[in-house]
Formats: C-alpha cells, structure tokens, sequence
C-alpha cells in the first residue's frame, strides 16, 4: 500500500519544514503544492526532496484535488497544512496501520489546535477531522472553497488511534480574528449559493464559547486567553450568518456572481477588496 501525503502553502517558511518532515516520516511520496509564496517557502520545499508544484490560488477545494492528481500512484492519501505536524508517537502509529493493510474508505485524526500567544502558550482544543482518505473516496470540488469543507456523504468515520496532529492555531488574537472574518464571508457566499438558511447569531455565539472554553477546555488550559480566544473563534459562527443574511438582502453581488459562475480565482481578488 503506498501513501501519498500533500501540503498546500503560501508563506510559511517559519512551521513548513517541520510538516514536510511528519509527512515525509510516513509517506511514500509527499507533495508541497505552492501558492504565491515569496519568502523562501518554494526554495525550503524543493531542498527537502518532495515533489512541487505552483499554484494559483481558486480555494481548498481546487488546490487539494491538485495536489491529489499529482499523488495518482498512491492507494491512501492524507493531507497536513502548513502550520501542522504530527504528534510525537503519530509516525509510529500510522506506519503501523500501513503495515496492517488497512481496509476502510476514511479515516479521522485528532488535531490539537494550539495557542501560542504573547501570554502564553496553551493547548486551546481538540477537533477530529477527516485526513486520510483510500483515493476512490477521496472527493475534493473547486466548488468547496472554504477550509472546513468535506463531502456531504462522508458520515462520522472512524478516528484512527495515536495519530495525531499538533495545530498552531493562533499566534495573536488580532490574526486569528482576522482570518475568521475572511472564512465568515467566504462560507457564507457557498452557502448563499446552495440555499442555507441563516440561524439565529445570538444562540450560535453562547453556543461555539461553552463549546470551546467549557466542554473542550481553552478557559481551564488558558485562563483568561483562553476564554478570548473562545468567543473570537465563536464570532465566526456570528459573522457567517451576518454575511449570510446580508447576501439574502442583496449584498456583495459580485462575489455571489462570481462564485456562480465558478471565476473562483477573481473571487478571492474579490474578497480581498472587500475586506
């Protein structure tokens, strides 16, 4: 069975060396998909060996199916983004399912996202999400140009044990906020577009901070960073249905257009100015 193992990167020389050393542990060939990066991101990948590539950037869902194409000889594939690696003890683990000839269509990982903050540094949560994948279920649209995006029949599949990723997640409270903002108009231009109806803001924000800073834990681990960090990452779940409701009323018609007539490259040109 031979694993195939992808990173997409734009800027990231800083936590890119040390992804491509997990995926390289454990991956019979690892791809480093490059989106316009400038500060020796491309140079630090074609030195560690993996195969490369450019590309312009239309979203994840277009990126990753790139960089699945270039990894056609491989049976499994699974992905890291360029701020994550594999936890100590994880390269152990995933060779070991290698050499059990594994069997299932997908499989999820537990991702740790840390917080690194001038206060300090904190586990903030954990999250289990699809990472590994037998290449026939393997199913990445241009249409899923949001992060989060993973194909409606994949139900709650297994979680593979003692693989596991460690997540920087937030370096300042000001960039973290800033790139939820930037997801919030994004989800809600795809989700405009396949008729999602907007939820109540108020409930979804109570809601995601108890679900982080109380049942996962970020306010016991960070104290009062943690509880920040809690309700900046729940203004997301706020802003998408804002944006959402905004679209309904006629708002940002040309990312609407361009998202419907699937000119994804102008459309994140388009987010920028609106932003």
């Amino acid at each position: 069975m031979r694993l195939g193992g992808f990173v997409i990167h734009g800027n990231n020389a800083d936590t890119l060396g040390a992804c491509l050393q997990s995926l390289q542990a454990v991956c019979d060939q690892v791809v480093a998909l490059d989106s316009h990066s400038t500060d020796g991101s491309a140079q630090l990948a074609q030195a560690a060996g993996v195969t490369t590539g450019n590309h312009r950037w239309r979203g994840y869902g277009h990126a990753r199916a790139t960089a699945a194409a270039m990894l056609a000889d491989c049976d499994y594939l699974t992905f890291l983004d360029a701020d994550e690696r594999y936890s100590p003890g994880s390269a152990e683990a995933l060779l070991r399912w290698k050499k059990d000839g594994p069997r299932g269509p997908y499989f999820r990982l537990l991702r740790h996202d840390w917080a690194e903050l001038p206060t300090g540094r904190f586990r903030f949560r954990p999250l289990r999400q699809y990472r590994l994948f037998r290449r026939d279920t393997a199913v990445w649209t241009p249409q899923m140009v949001v992060h989060e995006s993973v194909p409606k029949h994949f139900g709650p599949g297994p979680v593979l044990p003692g693989v596991e990723i460690d997540h920087r997640f937030a370096t300042t409270l000001e960039r973290r906020r800033d790139k939820e903002e930037r997801y919030a108009l994004l989800w809600a231009v795809q989700a405009f577009a396949h008729g999602k109806r907007a939820r109540p803001s108020g409930r979804q924000r109570w809601a995601h901070v108890t679900r982080n800073a109380l049942i996962k834990g970020a306010l016991f681990r960070g104290g009062r960073a943690g509880w920040t960090l809690s309700t900046t990452v729940a203004e997301y779940h706020v802003r998408k249905y804002v944006h959402l409701r905004a679209l309904q009323r006629g708002g940002h018609p040309q990312l609407v257009q361009a998202y419907a007539e699937e000119r994804y490259e102008e459309l994140f040109r388009l987010l920028d100015q609106v932003r």
